[in-house]
Parts: structure tokens; C-alpha cells; sequence
């Protein structure tokens, strides 16, 4: 999926797959599929999966849907393909919306620094949604959990709940401007919600940095109910680009996590397990050094541990294991003790007994 999403062409794709290491030798050196001449097989068989699907939504807005990696262990962003096609549809003066997943902290990064470094093209706004509810599930309110009642303190109004949830809301408006483009929040609202409650959010993200902050209900009244956002979006457009990455590639792997871990987490620094900091050293000489790194980590929380709230800055972020993702173009890093997709299985780590360590 990422390689599909990060793929520009059929030849970009076949170069990818061809890419892809599945193994290594005795030497120390990569064992990819081109070695073993199964790419152009892949390749053929992706052949059709490249194409974007189009379909519409309720109102006739043409809408490409194409893949979807999960940016807790990838880029997490629709593919290059499908914004290329959108934005030769528009035209000029068309706007086209390209969506990142699971926040400013992961999602947004792994757009800008991944997709938009291979892509060549540069978003010019950013606009974060919010809601009353969720600023509030990082205020401190009880959890929601699937199947069980909503808690009364999500529909009833509480101040300091939602301004506490806020100081998440601030950060995130803080990272998405560290990348140089204007910050819109969008508001959605719902019946529960507040005068006052909607007013604070607003005023805590203009207070942060954003363009502007607009209440929303397109969910309810389709395009009619974001008016207000297309116009501010329209008016942040026309502010001078000034696109930056968060790091340059040719730096080493190392110092792109501690950019990464820093400056949109807030962490003071970064543990390199054993094995993390050996598999950087091997893909290093492997010559995957300059590639962008992806961070595989919650969503749930500015650090690594999903029951931390709020904004910390006195955290360390373990990093303890790497892959490298060398078809779809970067490094990812697991920050976190349990064992995922991540496990290698030709990493001799992980061989005979070890496995069940």
C-alpha cells in the first residue's frame, strides 16, 4: 500500500518493487526482488491496482480514493497519483483536498516529510479539524469505549475540560506551522456543544498561530455547512508559499528522529535499543541512510504511551526497532516494547527460539 501511494508511474512502481529487500547476505549486503527477478511479476500484477478509483459524493463532488497505509506504520495519505489526477481536473484555480491521517504530530509529518519529498508538489494551507468532544478526551474526560455509554461530561458543558484539551490543539497548530504554511481549524459542531465551549476552541487556536479558526456542520448539511472554511481556506491560498521539510535526507537517521521526536512531540531525547541502534548502523551501510524516516507510534497521545495527555516535555522516546521500508522510500522506527509487523523475520534476531523470546 505505501508503495503504491508513494509511486508517480508504472515505472516509478516497478523500480519500488524492485527494491523491495527481502533479505541479507552473509556479506551484510541487501537481497531484494530484482535479485531474485520476481519485481517485473509484482509490477505486472499491481499493473491495474495503480490506477485511482473515482467516485462522488452525495452532491457530485468528484472524489479519488486510493489507497490508505496506516500512518502509524507508514505515510498514512492518499496516493501521489490520485492528487496529480484531482489537480489536473481543477485546473489552475481548482482546489483539491489531500487527506493525512491520525494527527499533526504523525500524520501531517509523515505527509509533508515523505509524501510531498517524493511527490515534488507542496500543500498550500493546512486545515485541522477539531471538536469539542475530542478536546476534552485530552482534557482528561473518562475514555469512550466502543459499546458503552458516551459519558455525561461529553455533553454537557466543561470549561476547563476543553481548555486543558486545548494545550493538544495549540501544539498541533504549533507543528503544522513549523512547516511554514498558513493553519485553519475547523470546528465541527455538534448539538451538545456550547456557545462557550465552541468560542474558547476558536480563541485558543488563533491564539496558537492559526489563519483562522471556522465552525463547520458539512457533516450534516453537506457542502452548504463549510462555506465559511472554503472561504478562509480560499484567503490562506493566496498568502506567499513558503513550504519547509522538518529535516534535509543527506543528515543521519539519528538526527532526523531527534528533529522528528523534539520538534513535534516535545520529547527532551531519544533510547536507541541494542537492536535499533544496530539494524540503523547496517541500513546505513546498506546505503538506505538518506532515507526520510517514519515513526511508528500511537496516535492517542503526543509521546509514545497512549494514557499520556496533554502536552509532555519531559519524556524520552524509545526507539526500539527499525525496518527499513527501502521500496516505498524510508526508515520505519517503532517507538514502542511490543512486538508488531515490524518483527523481521530475516533478521537473525528473530531466528529459532529467539522468536518466542
Amino acid at each position: 500500500m505505501a508503495i503504491l501511494s508513494l509511486s508517480s508511474s508504472e515505472e516509478d512502481l516497478q523500480q519500488r518493487l524492485a527494491k523491495i529487500v527481502v533479505a541479507t547476505n552473509k556479506s551484510g549486503d541487501p537481497v531484494t526482488t530484482e535479485d531474485l527477478a520476481v519485481s517485473d511479476a509484482m509490477a505486472m500484477l499491481l499493473k491495474d491496482a495503480l490506477k485511482p478509483v473515482l467516485m462522488q459524493t452525495v452532491e457530485g463532488t468528484p472524489v479519488f480514493v486510493h489507497t490508505s497505509p496506516l500512518a502509524d506504520i507508514a505515510q498514512g495519505c492518499t496516493s501521489i497519483l490520485a492528487d496529480k489526477m484531482a489537480l489536473k481536473l481543477v485546473g489552475s484555480e481548482g482546489f483539491v483536498v489531500s487527506e493525512s491521517a491520525h494527527g499533526a504530530d504523525v500524520g501531517l509529518e509523515k505527509f509533508f516529510n515523505i509524501k510531498c519529498r517524493y511527490s515534488g508538489r507542496q500543500p498550500d494551507v493546512v486545515v485541522m479539524v477539531a471538536t469539542v468532544r475530542t478536546l476534552k478526551m485530552h482534557g482528561g474526560a473518562a475514555p469512550v469505549r466502543a459499546g458503552w455509554s458516551l459519558p455525561k461530561e461529553y455533553s454537557q458543558e466543561n470549561l476547563k475540560q476543553v481548555e486543558q484539551g486545548c494545550y493538544h490543539l495549540r501544539k498541533q497548530v504549533e507543528n503544522a506551522k513549523a512547516f511554514g504554511l498558513p493553519v485553519i481549524v475547523a470546528v465541527n459542531t455538534f448539538r451538545c456543544d456550547t456557545d462557550a465551549e465552541l468560542e474558547l476552541v476558536c480563541s485558543q487556536a488563533k491564539q496558537a498561530g492559526a489563519f483562522d479558526a471556522v465552525l463547520c456542520n458539512n457533516w450534516a448539511k453537506g457542502g452548504a455547512g463549510a462555506l465559511n472554511l472554503a472561504e478562509a481556506v480560499r484567503r490562506a491560498a493566496k498568502l506567499p508559499g513558503r513550504f519547509k521539510f522538518l529535516y534535509e535526507p543527506q543528515i543521519p537517521a539519528a538526527d532526523k528522529l531527534m528533529s522528528v521526536a523534539k520538534q513535534m512531540y516535545g520529547a527532551k531525547d531519544i533510547d536507541f535499543s541494542p537492536k535499533a541502534k544496530e539494524k540503523l548502523e547496517l541500513y546505513t551501510k546498506q546505503g538506505f541512510g538518506n532515507l526520510p524516516v517514519c515513526i511508528a507510534k500511537t496516535h492517542l497521545s503526543l509521546s509514545n504511551d497512549p494514557e499520556l495527555k496533554g502536552v509532555p516535555t519531559d519524556f524520552i522516546l524509545p526507539i526500539t526497532d527499525v525496518k527499513a521500508n527501502a521500496g516505498a522510500g524510508f526508515l520505519c522506527c517503532l517507538a514502542d516494547s511490543t512486538n508488531t509487523e515490524m518483527d523481521d523475520p530475516v533478521w537473525p534476531g528473530f531466528h529459532g527460539n529467539n522468536l518466542l523470546q
